[in-house]
């Protein structure tokens, strides 16, 4: 045994090659946290001091070769400055120097994921031999990073500019016959054959048949590229990939300005500017909240994980109601291997659900990600049926019949009489309660809400909503089919709208009132994406459906009405004129579903609909302002995000959700809250709770309960507290 630690071991084997295995101890995968890089020192020097060696090859005893840095350290980190942030990667860069530095070749056997940090570990050795099965990349800059451990500087030194520009500034997880095409690999083999290749290879080199220092002296000079092809390769790249990435998300094109400014440098010039434009970007905004994004995404993971260890395992569903909804969620159960009844009592309605899954399976058969056979055998699992027939086997019904609790009830108590006692219901409903809906069942411990956002293939979340008499069983099961169905669950307690549109009604409200005060509303939603939105809430209304928002906001009316009157009959604050969300609606613009709404939709040629400017849906929005007041563009963002920030702080101490993890990850996922603000919990602490209250106390003295902070958020304020526990750095 050459050296021994808690994640790494190097131990001496036959032929004088020394195996360095990473196994960190008590963890399910490999990380370079703080401590394991510390290690990593120790074993390179171990292996510096050992003489005799023939070759080293790198390898892991875990199912993936190293997932990364370990990111619950970043904040801390960060927090520490640019100056701490340099001498770090220095230091690391020393470190995986030492290992590309060894005095005999070196090879490392790829077994799994090796992402971020891992990659780069595998970037330092001459030779690379990757399982079938196994996928490399380096995703920084989905964290607002970019690689920092020689990432920028070794990969395109090893599979050329372009190709490097790709992986960096997409972040992409890339196969191995992909990484073998591109030369990131030297060969790829069946998992089992690893240790073999990577020893054939290290004999090869000893033999003088390859030349290693050949390949290393190629990693450490200046890129091999003339001034016009450097100029043509960046200049374009970086065009296409700030309009790909937007404005709000600069670690894509910062990283190959990088990969531009250390081209025509040695490996330490390079590694220097790496290390100057990591530390950068480490302290913006954006990376700390895509940071938080990250960790509050494995509390939400970690937390349906726990849910589902508890459920029995679901081997047949069933959904109630075909069409478009019912069409979308038998796609997404059958895509991911649960088998799915999909009734309805209407043979055109069956029809339309089937020809809904089926235009989403060809899409992915176009994409080149399912073939033809593999795309019928998924087809299979979804039976069609017009009667109760089989459902006596079904483990959980999703009923996604129409909005209305008469039909639901109705639908829910005929089909609880026709499963078994052990079957779970649940209710795809977006506002309707789940106590309400229980009341005429015989077991409403076994039914639960189980909301599904459109389109159900693309929108990652599900709220699993918890009724009074909800049992822990139902929660568990449908946690765990929302995970098999690739669906991000979170566990909310019952209320009108539930989590994410009882937070997103009182944006709506925000907008009403403006319009109210005449303001321009395609100037809103301008603001409003340049905010960092998808896009603006004109727009977004039209997209949910002006009926759909009507109905809706007269559930929030009657269930907050202190806050949330004006949103019911479209009646603003003092009771007496509609809102311009109302008049739409009485006016017939339901939005996309009948092409006129606050703006025209016309179809463009790709057959997806695209708005253009209607004068009409302008004439009657003027006529719904009392008056005409000039808002800046800061003025329209306060009067839009707090009431939303409000009712999130509000749901939190209403206990309707467990965490502000949990409830900004609902909001990024639900409602395409923008991802590089952190959710709007983080966004009041970015801006300082203190600083949040003022700014709410100033609107509610004009506008009203919606915009007015809660007591306990008060003695946050005066407190200093912040919703998370690491403050948002300056």
């Amino acid at each position: 045994m050459i050296y021994q630690g808690n994640a790494i071991t190097v131990q001496r084997g036959s032929g004088d090659i020394a195996t360095l295995t990473f196994d960190l101890r008590d963890e399910s995968v490999n990380k370079l946290s703080s401590a394991v890089v510390a290690e990593l020192e120790a074993a390179v020097k171990a292996l510096q001091a050992e003489r005799g060696l023939e070759g080293l090859v790198i390898a892991s005893a875990k199912e993936a070769f190293i997932v990364g840095a370990d990111i619950t350290e970043f904040q801390g980190m960060f927090g520490k400055g640019a100056d701490f942030l340099e001498s770090m990667l220095h230091r690391v860069h020393g470190i995986f120097n030492a290992i590309e530095d060894l005095p005999f070749p070196t090879v490392t056997a790829i077994n799994g994921l090796a992402l971020g940090g891992g990659c780069e570990v595998l970037l330092t050795t001459d030779f690379r031999v990757m399982s079938e099965t196994a996928q490399i990349g380096l995703p920084e800059t989905r964290l607002g990073l970019l690689p920092g451990w020689g990432g920028c500087v070794r990969l395109p030194r090893l599979i050329g500019a372009d190709n490097a520009i790709e992986w960096i500034a997409g972040g992409t997880q890339n196969k191995a016959d992909v990484a073998l095409k591109m030369g990131a690999v030297d060969a790829v083999v069946a998992g089992g054959q690893l240790e073999e290749a990577a020893r054939d290879i290290l004999a090869r080199a000893s033999a003088g048949e390859l030349d290693y220092r050949a390949r290393r002296e190629e990693k450490q000079q200046p890129l091999k590229l003339g001034p016009i092809e450097q100029m043509m390769a960046f200049e374009t790249a970086k065009g296409y990939v700030a309009g790909k990435a937007g404005p709000h998300y600069p670690a894509p094109v910062e990283a190959i300005k990088v990969i531009q400014k250390s081209a025509g440098e040695g490996r330490a010039r390079a590694q220097a500017i790496e290390a100057k434009a990591f530390a950068k970007l480490a302290m913006t905004d954006v990376a700390f909240n895509l940071v938080g994004l990250f960790l509050n995404d494995q509390v939400v993971k970690k937390k349906g994980g726990q849910y589902e260890k508890q459920a029995q395992p679901m081997k047949q569903a069933a959904v109630l109601g075909a069409g478009i909804m019912g069409g979308g969620i038998a796609y997404q159960s059958a895509s991911k291997g649960t088998p799915i009844l999909m009734k309805d009592i209407k043979d055109e309605a069956i029809q339309l659900g089937l020809k809904e899954a089926r235009k989403l399976f060809t899409k992915q058969v176009e994409r080149g990600k399912l073939s033809t056979e593999q795309m019928a055998e998924k087809l299979a699992n979804i039976r069609p049926t017009l009667s109760y027939g089989d459902f006596g086997h079904v483990d959980l019904v999703v009923e996604a019949v129409v909005e209305n609790p008469g039909v639901k009830g109705a639908v829910l108590g005929e089909v609880e009489g026709l499963v078994s006692e052990a079957t779970i219901l649940t209710s795809n409903t977006s506002t309707i309660s789940i106590t309400r809906l229980a009341q005429n069942l015989k077991r409403p411990e076994n039914f639960c809400g189980m909301h599904f956002f459109n389109p159900v293939h693309r929108m990652p979340l599900v709220e699993v909503i918890r009724g009074e008499k909800t049992g822990d069983a139902a929660v568990a099961a449908t946690v765990a089919y929302a995970r098999a169905m690739g669906k991000t669950p979170i566990v909310v307690n019952d209320c009108p709208g539930f989590l994410v549109n009882r937070v997103l009604f009182p944006y709506f409200g925000g907008f009403s009132l403006l319009m109210a005060q005449g303001a321009d509303f395609q100037r809103v939603d301008k603001i409003m994406e340049r905010f960092g939105w998808p896009m603006g809430p004109a727009y977004l209304l039209d997209v949910v459906g002006l009926d759909t928002a009507v109905h809706a906001g007269e559930v929030m009316a009657e269930g907050f009405p202190e806050r949330m009157g004006s949103l019911g009959g479209g009646a603003n604050r003092d009771g007496e004129d509609k809102s311009a969300i109302q008049v739409m609606f009485e006016n017939h613009r339901l939005g996309q579903k009948n092409d006129r709404g606050f703006y025209a939709y016309e179809e463009d040629k790709k057959g997806k609909p695209k708005k253009v400017t209607d004068e009409a849906a302008i004439e009657l929005v003027k006529g719904v302002a009392k008056e005409s007041r000039e808002f800046s563009d800061d003025d329209i963002i306060a009067r839009m995000m707090v009431p939303l920030c409000l009712e999130t702080v509000r749901c939190l101490e209403d206990g309707i959700v467990g965490t502000p993890a949990e409830a900004d990850m609902a909001l990024i996922y639900g409602i395409g809250f923008p991802p590089f603000r952190g959710g709007a919990l983080r966004y009041i602490d970015a801006m300082g709770v203190e600083a949040f209250v003022k700014l709410a106390d100033g609107l509610a003295e004009e506008l009203g309960a919606l915009y007015a902070p809660t007591k306990k958020l008060r003695e946050m304020a005066a407190a200093g507290e912040t919703f998370y526990a690491a403050p948002a750095h300056s």
